[in-house]
Order: C-alpha cells, then structure tokens, then sequence
C-alpha cells in the first residue's frame, strides 16, 4: 500500500486499522498507481452511521473497498468491510457528472459544486418498475410493468459544501486517471 494511501486512510479516521488491512488485502503486491478515500457520515432518525469508500487504480484493476458501520439499531459495535475490485480491461463505463451552481458565473479554473463518479462493469444492476398505463384516465385493466435496468457497480458523490473544494478536486483528479487507464486496457 502506497504511503499517500495510508496517509489518506488515517486523515479519514474511520477505523484506521480495519481499513488498511482490508486494503493491503485487496491490493496485494500491485503498485498503487492513485486513489481517493472518501469518509461520510449518515443520520437515519436517531443513528448516526459512518461510511467509507475507498477507490484505487492499480495498473491492471479498479478496487472499490467500502467499510459500513454495523446493522441498524445494533448495540454493539461492528463494521463491515467489502471489497470489489475489476480487471480495468472490463469497465463498461465511467461517467464524471459535474453539477454547478450559478453555471452562467462558472469559469475555467472554478471548483463544481459537485462531482459524482460512476464507474461500471456489469456485476450489478439495479431494476426499477413501475405499473404501465395506457393513457386512458378511465381505463382500469392490467398493463403489466414498464421499467429499466440501470447499472449500479460503484457510485460516489463528493461535494464542496460537505466534503470541501480539495475533495472535488481529488475525485476529478481520480476519474481522469481511471479513465487514462480504462483507454489503455481497452
């Protein structure tokens, strides 16, 4: 594991420890080419719930390690760690969604008020339906389902406001690199 790696993932403070071990797992004796580490925390009515992804680009995978607290309404203390990782000659996509404020102020050189990264390599998918109509408003016959299939392998949303401008900028930073490397497996 890189320094700069171990160095993020302390910075993060989210279970330090657990994280680098599952790391050094996940990245074996690869050479950490970049990454991003981005720590969130959730409230869930009266739970507070911590989160990390971690993102790293080896020079033939992607590696997603995602670390969750333990199940709602537990009472003890546990986490989860996942890893996920993908040759980078697999990606499908990947997609760098810039979303800005006051986008007729925004000038070359501007932080986006948010960027999300999604990356895919068709391991997961989400499916959405809902109950088809035929468009007559007095019709009440069974039109079966109408829906789509979305591709949801990883998906990570930093924004300047929670996570500051330096995070934004890293999680651009990441997806240029990854998309270099996806470009060069292809």
């Amino acid at each position: 594991m890189s320094a700069s790696l171990e160095k993020a993932v302390a910075v993060a403070g989210y279970y330090p420890a657990l994280a680098s071990h599952v790391l050094k797992i996940a990245i074996g004796q690869e050479k950490v080419r970049d990454h991003f580490v981005h720590a969130e925390t959730t409230f869930l009515g009266r739970e507070v719930r911590r989160h990390m992804t971690v993102l790293v680009l080896t020079p033939t995978r992607f590696i997603r390690v995602h670390i969750d607290d333990g199940e709602e309404g537990n009472t003890t203390n546990s986490a989860s760690a996942t890893i996920e990782s993908a040759l980078l000659r697999t990606i499908s996509s990947v997609a760098l969604t810039h979303i800005v404020h006051d986008p007729e102020r925004f000038k070359e050189g501007d932080v986006p008020s948010e960027v999300i990264l999604a990356v895919g390599w068709g391991v997961h998918s989400r499916i959405e339906l809902e109950p088809a109509v035929c468009g007559d408003e007095g019709c009440d016959a069974d039109h079966g389902y109408t829906g789509g299939i979305t591709g949801d392998d990883t998906m990570v949303r930093v924004s300047a406001i929670a996570d500051g401008e330096a995070s934004v900028l890293a999680l651009e930073g990441f997806a240029a690199t990854l998309n270099a490397a996806v470009g060069e497996h292809a």
